[in-house]
């Protein structure tokens, strides 16, 4: 096609999208073969790092490759390989600073893996948000800024699986290879908005919690969706179904929504709680390919959980005794806090829940004077001086 020939701002322009041939890499995955990537390391204080994990195929999530670009050279860690221990490298790169997109779920399962926490971080995600953009994923804004097409197959690929594919192999190189060049634009359009500052607290806040890891499961997981709405047998009967899923998952090691969704969950419990039989129940329930062998065991749990006296379930955590519903005057101040806020994010062309969430204002509103506890200065400071807070 003759657009192949044209300049790349012409193609963007008429709408053609680039494919980008892979770069080249080095695929780390035998026992001592970090030492080029640990000697690169040594000659730089920035990296650029994504990681690729499991979590749409197995019950526990794991970190299966490390990709990292390091004074230009692409390194993809095979984290699964036999042998080959990650702990060195990630003891190093703590130390360095580092370049992600949408770094929340891999800080936290870096912080699960070793406790992971970096020394800094600049977070082209955050970056893109902080400017208002539209699109903020990764391949929204490559395609945007350097009219790349990503192949998005990657992001549902299983990355537990060995060996590796080439197809995966080179999605994966891509994802660090442009960051560097969008890293570059992004800082320079917050420069101009005077919002560098802003972005430099919400990567320090981004590493706080991530460093606390994933939030462990406790004995209220269970209580899914609409189940404030169950009262009596239903109740017994999500406990039930919802355990049942859980150990499902963990013998088939797949993730629990591979066994049955949400919303199969809730429908059972839902009919239960209506009084409809265990019979006519079953016959709504359809578990797809591992129907067969899933379906006595279900049953069996439904049963149970048809039997189970509502009143032994575990019990809700009782309410914090330090907390007090806003009065009125407290709610009326949280809208026209709300407003306020509604109206400054507007202006500066970004999502209000940046400045604010729902929680903070509640906070915020029953004590105006300690919103700097809520939150970030940058944050505070567009507030503090509203009609609504002037402090």
């Amino acid at each position: 096609m003759i657009s192949r020939f044209l300049p790349l701002q012409v193609r963007r322009l008429l709408g053609v999208k680039v494919t980008t041939r892979p770069p080249d890499y080095q695929l780390l995955d035998q026992p001592g073969s970090l030492a080029p990537l640990l000697a690169a390391l040594d000659r730089v204080d920035e990296v650029f790092l994504d990681t690729e994990a499991d979590n749409m195929y197995h019950y526990k999530t794991r970190v299966c490759l490390l990709q990292l670009l390091v004074d230009g050279e692409v390194f993809l860690v095979d984290v699964l390989a036999p042998g080959l221990k990650v702990e060195p490298l990630l003891t190093v790169l703590a130390k360095k600073h580092l370049v992600m997109h949408g770094s929340d779920f891999d800080l936290r399962l870096l912080h699960d893996l070793c406790g992971f926490r970096p020394k800094s971080i600049f977070d082209t995600m955050l970056a893109a948000q902080l400017l208002g953009r539209q699109r903020i994923g990764l391949a929204g804004l490559l395609e945007e800024h350097f009219g790349v097409a990503v192949d998005k197959s990657g992001q549902k690929a299983n990355w537990s699986q060995r060996p590796i594919t080439p197809k995966l192999l080179n999605y994966a190189a891509l994802d660090v290879w442009h960051l560097p060049a969008l890293r570059d634009i992004l800082k320079r359009d917050l420069k101009k908005l005077g919002r560098l500052d802003w972005l430099e607290q919400q990567c320090r806040a981004q590493i706080d919690s991530g460093s606390t890891g994933f939030a462990p499961s406790t004995d209220n997981d269970w209580r899914i969706g609409r189940s404030e709405r169950l009262r009596g047998a239903g109740l017994g009967v999500l406990h039930a179904i919802w355990h049942w899923r859980e150990s499902q998952a963990e013998r088939l090691d797949t993730p629990p929504f591979k066994v049955c969704g949400n919303t199969l969950v809730l429908q059972i419990a839902e009919a239960a709680e209506q009084g409809d039989s265990e019979a006519s129940i079953l016959q709504r329930v359809n578990l797809g390919k591992r129907h067969s062998r899933l379906f006595p065991s279900l049953a069996a749990a439904l049963r149970e959980g048809l039997a189970r006296d509502p009143k032994t379930l575990p019990r809700r955590p009782g309410r914090d005794p330090n907390h007090v519903s806003l009065t009125q005057a407290e709610i009326e101040l949280q809208d026209r806090i709300k407003a306020d806020r509604d109206r400054v994010a507007q202006a500066l062309g970004i999502e209000a829940t940046l400045i604010a969430n729902r929680s903070q204002l509640a906070q915020i509103a029953r004590a105006p004077k300690k919103i700097d506890e809520q939150l970030l200065p940058w944050q505070s400071a567009l507030l503090r001086n509203e009609p609504s807070l002037k402090i």
